[in-house]
């Protein structure tokens, strides 16, 4: 369970590699009455501490029932389902647990970033809400840019290998991530990716993150930018609804503009609040299907690499 945005509590799994929720039981009840005992500590093989904060006068039985989820080090003992608080965890203990969950991921992606930087690797994390395009525009973009430079593609999605399937059909090498009820990618994921997939010598990794507009704009994978992708059939106020992750992009993509004959979309206003929320952000309108606005975008594209291999 991710207690920053409420995910979690499921299987992580990079293609051939599974990453399960680990129940411990403690082979022995004790039914004990606690009086506020105050704090206790349990550390993981990999050296996470995961802190319990205890009910006043309660019976805590250990056992089949009592489980410690703990998944690729993200940790919750204070949220329930769909993020409800736990009696007994106050704010103060949640936010160190946060805290604790994003130093750990900016560690990872730090390591990944200076692999990413000896590589000479330009790596870009795509996120959008689904239904974006996102897939379709990587799998075009990957088609052109075909014998350029080496590519490689990291496919996050809560379930199925569909999209890496359909990038591996472009020829370019690809691996999946399924989060389970996960809702965005973590730089161990990507770390853990990076050792069977590899890093593109002086190319370019594209890591397709899960579809969702909140949670993956808060984990740092060790990209050079952050790209997010809007397409014309979404709202014209998704800027404003989810300014965190147009603040954080560097590049916003907007998709699907040759079906804007057929809808009521204004595309200036979209800007606007995008830049409301970002002035400096750069923008491109495209179309992985009438190839509108794609030479720019990788003209963008060839000069990142080309920051990247100096």
């Amino acid at each position: 369970m991710c207690t920053v945005c409420g995910c979690g509590d499921g299987e992580t799994k990079v293609e051939g590699h599974h990453h399960h929720d680990h129940h411990h039981d403690h082979g022995h009840d004790h039914g004990h009455h606690h009086h506020d005992h105050g704090d206790h500590e349990h550390v993981l093989p990999d050296g996470t501490v995961i802190r319990h904060g205890h009910h006043e006068h309660h019976d805590h039985h250990h056992g089949h029932g009592h489980h410690h989820h703990h998944d690729d080090g993200v940790i919750d003992l204070g949220r329930g389902p769909a993020g409800t608080e736990v009696p007994g965890m106050s704010q103060t203990r949640l936010v160190q647990i946060e805290q604790d969950i994003l130093a750990k991921n900016d560690s990872f992606a730090a390591v990944n970033r200076q692999l990413f930087a000896a590589r000479g690797a330009f790596v870009l994390n795509l996120m959008s809400s689904p239904g974006s395009g996102k897939t379709t525009l990587l799998a075009r973009t990957l088609t052109d840019l075909k014998g350029r430079f080496p590519v490689a593609v990291i496919e996050g999605d809560q379930q199925t290998s569909f999209d890496a399937d359909r990038i591996r059909a472009t020829g370019a090498p690809a691996i999946q991530i399924n989060t389970g009820k996960g809702c965005h990618l973590d730089a161990q994921m990507v770390t853990q990716a990076l050792g069977r997939l590899g890093t593109p010598e002086n190319g370019v990794l594209f890591i397709e993150n899960v579809g969702n507009l909140v949670c993956p704009v808060g984990f740092d994978l060790g990209e050079a930018h952050k790209v997010v992708v809007l397409s014309v059939t979404e709202g014209e106020d998704k800027p404003l609804k989810y300014p965190n992750m147009f603040a954080a992009a560097d590049l916003l993509l907007v998709t699907k503009v040759d079906l804007l004959p057929h809808l009521t979309f204004d595309v200036e206003r979209m800007i606007a609040y995008a830049r409301q929320i970002k002035p400096s952000l750069e923008v491109l309108p495209v179309s992985a299907t009438s190839g509108e606005g794609l030479e720019a975008w990788y003209a963008w594209i060839d000069a990142g690499l080309a920051k990247a291999r100096r």
